[in-house]
Parts: structure tokens; sequence; C-alpha cells
């Protein structure tokens, strides 16, 4: 069904932050994420699916030869997602593969007698500085706009729909992102960068509970979130992180793309930050990079479009949305994840060196042509044999 006609389609903030809601928006389902169909739907499903998540598996790394693809590559693709897997099933035997289709479990109960707040934007300035103690590189916090979370979840156990419950009470969404190794991502598409992805989620997982257990001793609720509950990549924008992008990233003006994104859901009263329009969109009208070097072609040209082209794509959002059944066939037949997109995209740069911040400067203002000429010759693959000679 679509959207209650009582919920406005546009909410405060939404211009700003370049999200456009039609009439025939639908909360999306999570089942139809292209993930967990490649368990269901007969479309999606083949044996370089089922290859692909049992390269995840240490009995099943494949042996295949060539730069990035080594049984060493895949060892420590593996090894990076080591933490993350361990949170993913402690509670799968109950229909809960937590951080991916579930929450993440209270490891420790709220707190009695919560303490007071009297300043919600102090409270925020210390969020913010105790999610950089607990190892976060960006935080930002945004209203809980219920059109992002998950009309319902999944049950890990035979993969049906289940109630996406949360606690009463929660006003507030804290979301960190987590930079990607910018050399790993170099060497994309390869089993060896897949190792910058599971380092990441490994790391996002402990962040996020080490934080809402924080916010639940001072006695509010704190649910940690990662792929699950809700769709991310709205919040982040909402909280001021960045703009949404052509590649279906995240552009923030500290990584570019190149980071991942967790969630913490919570009735601590927060003060709230502001979506920021700073050129990303407008940049990305003439660059077409991205699609350009998409190897089975999932990445749109053009302007942003209402829907997608399958179950997977969110309905009645004005968008730039990618065929995933498209991109996931890919990962699954080189059994490993792909982000050649991030990779080309000319907002991957270190931003901490003077002149990729005088580019910025220029990507984002009227003479954006002039930088996307100046990024031509970039983005180019780095040989995974160049990263492993590095380390020696």
């Amino acid at each position: 069904m679509t959207y209650p006609s009582n919920h406005p389609g546009q909410r405060p903030g939404d211009e700003e932050a370049g999200i456009e809601i039609t009439d025939e928006f639908e909360r999306f389902v999570q089942r139809n994420d292209i993930f967990t169909r490649a368990f269901w739907d007969e479309k999606v499903r083949s044996k370089h699916t089922k290859a692909f998540f049992n390269s995840y598996r240490a009995e099943a790394i494949p042996r295949r030869r060539g730069g990035g693809f080594t049984r060493k590559d895949f060892a420590l693709r593996n090894a990076s997602w080591l933490i993350s897997n361990v949170v993913k099933t402690r509670y799968s035997k109950e229909g809960r593969r937590e951080g991916f289709m579930a929450p993440i479990s209270y490891d420790t109960p709220v707190a009695p007698d919560p303490v007071a707040v009297d300043d919600p934007k102090k409270m925020s300035a210390e969020i913010r500085r105790t999610s950089k103690f607990f190892g976060a590189d960006l935080c930002g916090i945004t209203d809980l706009d219920d059109r992002w979370l998950y009309a319902s979840r999944v049950d890990s156990r035979d993969l049906s729909e289940a109630a996406n419950d949360l606690p009463d009470g929660l006003t507030s969404v804290i979301v960190l992102g987590h930079e990607m190794d910018k050399e790993l991502v170099a060497t994309y598409p390869s089993a060896l960068a897949g190792a910058a992805t599971g380092r990441e989620y490994s790391h996002e997982a402990a962040i996020v509970m080490q934080l809402a257990a924080y916010i639940r001793n001072l006695g509010y609720e704190a649910v940690a979130s990662m792929n699950d509950t809700g769709l991310v990549i709205p919040y982040a924008v909402k909280a001021g992180l960045g703009e949404y992008a052509r590649n279906q990233m995240v552009i923030t003006p500290e990584f570019g793309p190149r980071l991942r994104f967790s969630k913490i859901l919570t009735s601590l009263p927060l003060a709230h930050d502001a979506p920021r329009t700073r050129g990303v969109r407008a940049f990305c009208n003439i660059c077409t990079k991205c699609a350009d070097a998409c190897k089975v072609k999932a990445l749109p040209y053009g302007p942003p479009k209402v829907g997608g082209v399958n179950p997977s794509a969110i309905r009645g959002v004005r968008k730039w949305t990618s065929d995933a059944e498209k991109c996931f066939s890919f990962w699954a037949k080189m059994t490993s994840d792909c982000a050649i997109c991030m990779r080309v995209c000319p907002f991957n740069r270190d931003f901490s060196k003077w002149r990729h911040q005088a580019w910025l400067q220029l990507a984002l203002s009227p003479l954006r042509k002039l930088a996307l000429q100046l990024d031509k010759g970039r983005g180019g693959r780095r040989t995974p044999a160049e990263w492993s000679k590095d380390a020696s």
C-alpha cells in the first residue's frame, strides 16, 4: 500500500537535502533488498550468488588466480569482516541477523533515573565528541523520520517479513560515518579491496554498540543499527553529512564517497543538524564518470527520476537509482563486492591536502566544468600488487 495520505510527502528540510517525494511513495520492504532477494527470488538467485556468499567462509575461499583474487586477498577480506560477523550471527537462530536484518540487541539495560538534559545542543556536542572517542570519523544528528524506516524487517530463519518493532519515545537518529581505506579502494574491483568494506563494517559494529551503551547508561533508549531497521542514506543527508550523488553514495566534504554509515535511534534529547546543499548535485548533472565506468551499466544517465526498474528500488522518490540486479550480478560473478563507482568518483580524494581542497571549492562552484576537466585521467585502478608491495 502507498504511504498514508495523512502524512505529507514533503517535510521540513527535504528541499535543502535534495529529497523529493511523490504521491506514489511507499516505505521500503527490506525483504526486497537485493542481498535478501538473492536467497529467495529466482530472478536474482543463481550458482554465482551462492558462491559469492559462500566465499566469505574460510573453507570456501575461492582458489582463483590473478591479482587481487589470491587466497591471501580473500583471507584478508574475510578477516576484516570478523567482528561484524560475530555480531550478525549471535542471535541468528532466533531469526535476528543483527546489523543487517535486525537492529543490534541491547547488551546493557537502560539505566533508571535518566540524566537531566537541560541543553540538547550541548548534549549533541557531547555525543559528537564521544563518537569520535569510540572511533567514528563523522557524526551528524537528525530527526527520526519514519518514512525511511523499513515497512518490515526480515526473519533470517525463513526470509519472511517480520515486524520492525522499536522502543517507544525515539526522536533522533545519530548518523556515524566510517572512512574506508583510500589505498585499498583504489584496487577495486578485487577481493583485496573488499577488505576496506569489511573493516568498516566491523568498526561500525563496535562503535555503534559502544555509543548506544553510553546513551543507555545515561538513562535513554538507544538502538544500535547498521544496514538494518531503515535506510541510512536519507538520514545521513538530512544530518548534514553530505549530498546524494549519481553513484548512489553520499559525497562528504571530508572523504568524498569513501565511507560507510551506521546509525543509532535514540530518545536522548538532542539538537538536530541541518542538511547543507553545497553543489554536489549540480556537479553530478554534468559528470557521468561512475556510469561510464560501471562494467554492467547499472548506474543511470540523465537527471534523477522517480522509481526504479526492479523491486529493490524504493518507490515514490525522485533520485538517481541504480539497477541493483545488474550491479549484484557482477558482484556475484566476481565473488566479491565492487565499488568502481567509488574509485572513479572525482570526489574520491584526500581532502586533508590543500590542492584537493582547492579542487573541491572549484567543483562546488559555477566553475564545475573546469573542475571536471582537471579530474581527467584520475581514478584509474591501482594494482593489488602495488598495495602489497607498499606493505613490504
